[in-house]
Order: C-alpha cells, then structure tokens, then sequence
C-alpha cells in the first residue's frame, strides 16, 4: 500500500497523505448515513410543515418539495464525494483554504439548531396524547435524556443509527396504514392532476417566508446536509475508514487513526485504485437515492395527501401547530382509535428521534473543526470531548430559550428551517469551488452533476431573495 506523509504547508493547504483506496464493500454494509440523514430530516417538513402548508393551500406546492429533494440529492452526493475521496469532512476542507469558512457555519449551525423547535413540537403532540402537561418542562426532560444518551454511547454514530432506523421503520408502518386504510381515491386523482397543471406556480396565500421554511424542512437541510460528511466518514467510507470514529470520552475507547494533525487524503490515481472509486460511488449514490430521496418523497406525498383529506378547508389551522391533533381526532374518527395512537407515536418519536440527531449533528460540526483547527496538539481536548461540550452546551441553551418564554412550536421551526436554506445556499456554491479545485481531474465535479450544482445554487437563491424582497417591502 502507497503511503507518504508530509506536514509541509503550501499557503494554508497541507499536503496530503497517499494511501490506496480500500476495497468497496457491498451495498447492504454502506446502509446507514441516508437512513440518519432522512430519520433526522424526516420530521419538520414530512410531519408538520408540507401537510400544513397543504391543509392551508392544497396540493398546489406539493411539486415544489418534490424539486427541493431532487436538488439536496445533488447536493449530498457532492457532500459525500469530498469526504470519500479525502476522508475529511467538507467544513475541514473549506478551512483549509481560510478558518472563516469554518467559523461560519459552525455559527450558522448553532443558530439554526439553537432553536429546540423539534423537541417542543415533540412534547406538544406528547401533551395531546396525555391530555395535558407541561411543554417547556417535558421538552427540558428529553433533551437531558437524549444528551445522556449520546454522552454514553461506546460509537455514537451506531447509536444514532439504529435510533433513526428505528424511526423510519416506525415512519414506513404508518405510511402503509395510512394508503391501506384512509386515502380515498379522490384524493390520488386531486393530487396527482395538482402536480401537473400546477407545476412552477407559486400560489400567492402561502408566503415567502413559509415557503423558504418548507424547503428548508424537506428531506435535510442546512447544516444537517454537511454533516453525511461525519457520518460516511464513520461507516467506513472510501478514504474515511482511514480516520478514526467519534466515541463516547466515557465509555469508548479512542481509536488510532492517520487523521491526527488536520491531514487529509489522497489515492494514487491509477486503474486499481480508481475501478475502487467507482464501485464506492456508484454504491454511494444508490445508497442516498433509496434511503433519503425516496423514502423523502414517500413520506411527504403520504402525509401530505392524508392532511389534505382530513383538514383542508377545515377553519381553525392557521398558523397553529393544533392541526396535528385536529387531524390525530379526524383520524381517530374515520378510521379507529388505534390509528389516532400511532399516529401520536409516530409524530411524538420521529421529532424527538429528529432532536436527538440535531444535536448530534451540531456536536459533529463544531467538534471536528476546533479539534483541526485549534486543538490538534491537545491531549486533553479530544474530538469526542469537545463533541460532548457543544451537545450539553446546545441542550443548556435550548432550555434557556424554552424557559424565557419562546415555546411556540411553529415559530422555532420556521426560524431554523428559514435559516438552513440561506446556509445551503451558501455553502452550495464554496462546494463547486472544492470538488473542482481541490480533487483529482479524474474524480472532481463536471458535467451533468455541475450543471446540477448551478441549478441547486439557483434554486436556493430564488427564494432567498424572494424572502429578502418580501422583508424589505414590510419596512
């Protein structure tokens, strides 16, 4: 196996290390990083903001979440390409060219998970189903639960793993009950001829504000997206099973890795080496395609049929997150009191499971990058340690949030998922500078999926602008 090392900079650039890319694995072992990226994604928009949006303006918006999941798609694999390549996560890659990048989105992450929309919408349908108590206070609970739970696990990525398949699985349960036993026929044919005649159109009763927050909502977003570069990195992907996994600083074992100092990877560009490339790309791709798109646009399409048939033009569901009980009740009437609980259980496990991954993912990100930035020669802050400092700090500030009085599940959502497509945006296009500039000819980003890029870049600055241009007429 090649192997060199260098620790010469080139401006702010260090120069890699050479080791050939390991053996493929098959498809099944690859499972998992889409399976997280849906659980955590799979919550906001499938369960609360798409059917809302649908229960207030019909299936006249449906098309827009299925473009949304058609440009994050895009997006991810780019995510994906970096890490597999290099073995290092993007937000890394981006700082080696200035720390700024870095700070940045570390900043925009907090800021957008800072926000415990997920777990209060969680208690609050728990409330529903209890017939009482006290959102802040159960809200609090869970987060010292679910930072009790990732401080504890020996590798936390197979903890969140299984966490989220347990959900999805959950998720696809009710999904087959729901096409079984409640959508009429009338509501296939309504939505299916909404999505022709209606494609492109922006219907005026929904607002830009609303509508950034749902795109932001469906499958992934935001910061949430940067984060399959941890995730693919800890399943062993491509050069990732070269660096050493997050574990728990209390009941893991670190582990040895060749990613000490803030080095990255490259693999001789040779025929061995590349046949490996594309084997892990192809799989990679299939992977992402099955467990987050389809599953995505499955759970959307259902939930938001089942809302549009239970609620739209019903009165009383502007801007109140109360429809998921109305429609629990409407369920619960229709088809049986069993279908109204596990609807409950489904929404109550899917936000928490979602809050749960959320500060997964804020750890991730501002873990690897003060470790590779700051803290590379300390024994003492370890990866998993400043990993286990940000969660607790995020669950302390969530709770300070909750305790001043902002406890209005639909008001924390749209501000965070309002704030993950203006960082997609940004981020969308210091990615095409990355994958161009910083892989091999052989392996970067060109043609079909560069055109794809653009138009993701695009797509996100529309509304980001529409937004912005709706703000500026308010003053």
């Amino acid at each position: 196996m090649a192997f060199t090392r260098s620790t010469t900079d080139q401006g702010s650039v260090r120069t890699p290390v050479t080791l050939d890319m390991p053996e493929p694995v098959s498809l099944r072992r690859m499972l998992g990083p889409g399976i997280i990226a849906v659980g955590i994604g799979m919550a906001a928009g499938e369960l609360i903001l798409w059917p809302y949006i649908t229960a207030l303006a019909g299936f006249g918006l449906l098309w827009l979440a299925l473009a949304t999941l058609a440009v994050q798609f895009v997006i991810n694999m780019e995510i994906e390409r970096y890490t597999l390549a290099t073995g290092q996560t993007v937000v890394a890659g981006l700082a080696r060219w200035w720390k700024g990048w870095g700070i940045f989105i570390c900043v925009a992450g907090a800021f957008q998970y800072m926000w415990p929309g997920w777990a209060t919408s969680a208690s609050t349908v728990l409330t529903f189903a209890l017939g009482g108590g006290s959102v802040t206070w159960i809200t609090i609970a869970v987060l010292v639960v679910i930072g009790i739970v990732l401080t504890t696990s020996p590798v936390i990525y197979g903890t969140v793993e299984k966490i989220e398949w347990v959900k999805v699985g959950l998720t696809l349960v009710f999904l087959v009950v729901v096409l079984v036993a409640v959508l009429a026929w009338r509501t296939w044919t309504e939505g299916a001829s909404a999505i022709v005649t209606d494609f492109g159109r922006l219907p005026g009763d929904v607002s830009f504000t609303l509508m950034l927050s749902a795109i932001g909502a469906a499958g992934a977003g935001g910061v949430h997206n940067l984060i399959l570069s941890n995730w693919i990195r800890d399943k062993r992907y491509g050069m990732g099973a070269h660096v050493p996994r997050l574990v728990s600083p209390i009941t893991g074992t670190e582990e040895a890795g060749d990613a000490g100092g803030g080095d990255y990877f490259a693999f001789p560009q040779d025929e061995p080496n590349l046949s490996r490339w594309k084997v892990w790309w192809q799989r990679a791709n299939l992977e992402h395609f099955v467990t987050f798109f389809l599953v995505c646009l499955v759970t959307i399409t259902v939930m938001s049929m089942l809302a549009y048939q239970t609620l739209f033009g019903r009165e009383g569901i502007e801007n109140s997150p109360a429809f998921l009980q109305l429609q629990a009740e409407l369920l619960g009437n229709q088809v049986g009191t069993w279908v109204q609980i596990l609807f409950y259980a489904l929404a109550t496990v899917s936000l928490y499971a979602t809050a749960l991954g959320l500060l997964d993912v804020i750890g991730r990100l501002g873990s690897d990058f003060v470790k590779r930035n700051y803290l590379t020669d300390s024994a003492r802050w370890t990866e998993s340690r400043l990993y286990v400092l940000i969660v607790w700090s995020e669950i302390v500030l969530g709770s300070i949030i909750l305790l001043s009085g902002i406890t209005q599940p639909l008001v924390l959502l749209i501000i965070s998922t309002c704030a993950a497509s203006i960082v997609t945006l940004f981020y969308s296009i210091l990615i095409v500078r990355l994958n161009i500039r910083d892989l091999p000819d052989a392996i970067r980003l060109r043609g079909a999926r560069l055109v794809g890029m653009i138009v993701a870049i695009c797509f996100y600055g529309f509304f980001a602008v529409g937004l912005l241009v709706t703000q500026l007429q308010k003053l």
